[in-house]
């Protein structure tokens, strides 16, 4: 943060959800912590990469800094200057209207896209229980198996039969002292 402290074009904060930043991390919708978010303060983007300050550095030299909008509208494309000019026509209370509008139809995007990822990881859920089911009833197959062939005493036999040697260099007696427990 000391080294961003003096910079004209960008900030980098400190904020603790859990206290007095509660209603900006859910203004923007801070779900896990630590959160990294950057951008544009009315349109901040989730963070992904590396946590090291070495990637950090090499992240902000490369990504931050300023970005289109109504103060840098050289850095805009066409259709983004349209955009802005066409807003800064509007007057405040019109600004404010569609911006409630706006945050509604986001909102109903966000739930939408909430409700999904649940339903989702329910699927992941049931089929992680499938998957720990059919596993532990071919391993029963399997154990079962072995008793009826009396696989487990062949080898404990073998075991018995062979010169003695230590457990610890020889495979086959551990497979077999261990399947006896």
């Amino acid at each position: 943060m000391s080294e961003y402290a003096e910079s004209k074009s960008g900030l980098v904060a400190d904020v603790d959800c859990t206290a007095g930043g509660k209603s900006l991390c859910e203004k923007h919708n801070v779900q896990g912590y630590p959160s990294i978010k950057y951008g544009d303060p009315t349109d901040l983007q989730d963070y992904n990469g590396g946590r090291d300050l070495n990637s950090l550095r090499d992240f902000a030299a490369q990504n931050l800094g300023p970005s289109c909008g109504p103060k840098n509208l050289d850095l805009c494309d066409e259709a983004d200057k349209k955009m802005i000019t066409k807003f800064e026509k509007w007057d405040i209370d019109e600004l404010n209207l569609d911006i409630e509008e706006k945050d509604e139809k986001i909102k109903k995007l966000e739930a939408a896209k909430q409700k999904e990822i649940d339903r989702l990881s329910k699927q992941v859920t049931d089929l992680q229980g499938k998957v720990e089911k059919e596993t532990k009833k071919m391993e029963d197959a399997i154990n079962k198996e072995k008793k009826a062939l009396g696989y487990n005493y062949m080898k404990a036999v073998k075991a018995s039969k062979s010169p003695k040697v230590d457990p610890d260099h020889d495979p086959d007696l551990e497979d077999a002292a261990k399947e006896d427990l």
